[in-house]
């Protein structure tokens, strides 16, 4: 009997359980996923998965869950470095009387660059692998995300006034295309057009982002119905609620995706699931700010798409994805009044491919199919918090912190051994992080 050559591969990733995300819910006990050339080339039961290739690498976590990285699909990270810097606020004086102001002081390309290289080490830590990012000089933002090998979506920021990035609404197109378009080949970074909020941007200015949006085939990033007052203000101001005058500017389609979404009438969810727009829910920072909630079920329900951001650290105040998580699922029930609302596989959901699917990055990651980028990560479930375990999709969103990743792989690339960074100087980073934190807090003290 001649036996069949083992195909050869990069690397065999073999795990106590493997969650893929789709089918949803579905668990695989002893299976094992194998990469090659940064992608995932297969999925399949452990013993198998052995007889049929020849790895270069094989890492074994029997112990752990093997599923796709995190997408945090909302946040601001840059402001890592404003952690704490002014909690128990609402959303206006939080931003008019604090962040706002202290930008103004220190924001510029070293700040961004070094709050996202701080970003990235907790991210990683905590299991996510891709983000979507909403803040100035996105220059700075993608150039560190190229470097450090992270998978990022990079917001190109509008807003209708004057900023360190940009002086005028000409300014920030033309910036933002250049950009666009100096890093449109990277494997990794991509780019979306991200208007701050409706209060902040003039109609012409979102015409024009709809246009070049269809044009250049890019998602848009924006902040919608996020408080009470935003929508009595547009009432004021425009005759219409938000949503309702983005919808006559063309912008309520596909492509938007709209954060936090806490004040919605029955219509508006039934819009939104009909246009196919994806919800940006932060469920921590919208409870921080008392900003309101987000009736997530109904949206999910009648079929929008959802997913899950943590917002930036000025008001969550971390990147943590497995506690917005259980926040989710936690208060989409409170929220419904129904104990079987966002159930922990739809939460899990939310926090991969609805996140992916949100970015535009459906078909590239969130969830473990061959032919799809090899964006993975690892949890143990064999922590004594963890034990026992019955349904490891429940102890993931219920039952396991983020110090329970042990691996991750961004590309096929292990950005995360063990739980260690091998490609990061801690100490380094922290010291940096206190350098910035002396210089806000002489900011606020001189305020």
């Amino acid at each position: 009997m001649i036996e069949t050559p083992r195909q050869r591969c990069d690397l065999l990733i073999e795990a106590g359980w493997v969650v893929p995300i789709e089918p949803r819910g579905v668990v695989l006990g002893d299976h094992a996923v194998v990469v090659s050339g940064g992608r995932i080339l297969a999925l399949l039961p452990r013993a198998e998965a052995h007889a049929r290739y020849a790895p270069a690498q094989v890492v074994s976590r029997p112990g752990a869950v093997l599923l796709p990285g995190l997408v945090n699909a909302h946040t601001h990270n840059p402001m890592t470095l404003m952690r704490g810097v002014a909690d128990d606020l609402p959303l206006m004086p939080w931003l008019q009387e604090h962040i706002w102001p202290i930008e103004a002081a220190v924001m510029d390309p070293e700040y961004v660059a070094d709050g996202v290289e701080l970003a990235i080490a907790e991210m990683l830590r905590g299991g996510t692998t891709c983000c979507n990012e909403n803040y100035f000089f996105p220059d700075a933002q993608a150039a560190t995300y190229q470097r450090l090998g992270f998978r990022a979506v990079v917001g190109l920021p509008f807003i209708d006034f004057p900023s360190k990035w940009a002086a005028s609404a000409a300014e920030y197109f033309d910036k933002a295309l250049e950009v666009r378009d100096n890093y449109r080949s990277d494997p990794l970074v991509g780019f979306s057009f991200a208007p701050h909020a409706p209060y902040t941007v003039g109609d012409a200015s979102f015409e024009r982002i709809r246009m070049l949006a269809e044009q250049l085939d890019l998602t848009v990033h924006c902040h919608v119905h996020e408080t009470a007052q935003e929508v009595e203000d547009s009432l004021k101001a425009h005759g219409q609620r938000p949503l309702a005058r983005l919808d006559r500017l063309g912008l309520v389609n596909e492509r938007l995706f709209a954060v936090h979404m806490t004040q919605l009438t029955e219509a508006e969810i039934a819009l939104c699931a009909e246009r196919g727009v994806s919800i940006g829910h932060c469920p921590q920072s919208n409870l921080k700010l008392a900003s309101g909630f987000a009736p997530i079920e109904k949206l999910r329900r009648a079929g929008a798409n959802i997913a899950i951001g943590t917002d930036g650290c000025a008001s969550n105040n971390d990147l943590d994805m497995f506690d917005e998580m259980r926040t989710t699922a936690l208060l989409a029930k409170a929220v419904a009044g129904d104990a079987t609302a966002m159930d922990a596989a739809s939460a899990l959901h939310a926090a991969t491919l609805g996140g992916a699917r949100a970015l535009g990055l459906g078909e590239r990651i969130g969830s473990i199919e061959p032919g799809k980028d090899a964006d993975l990560i690892c949890v143990r479930l064999d922590a004594i918090e963890s034990l026992p375990v019955y349904d490891p999709i429940s102890n993931l969103v219920y039952a396991t912190g983020r110090h329970q990743v042990s691996d991750a792989w961004i590309a096929g690339r292990h950005q995360l051994r063990g739980g260690v960074l091998p490609d990061t100087d801690l100490a380094a980073l922290a010291a940096k992080a206190r350098r910035w934190g002396l210089r806000i807090a002489a900011v606020r003290a001189r305020d």
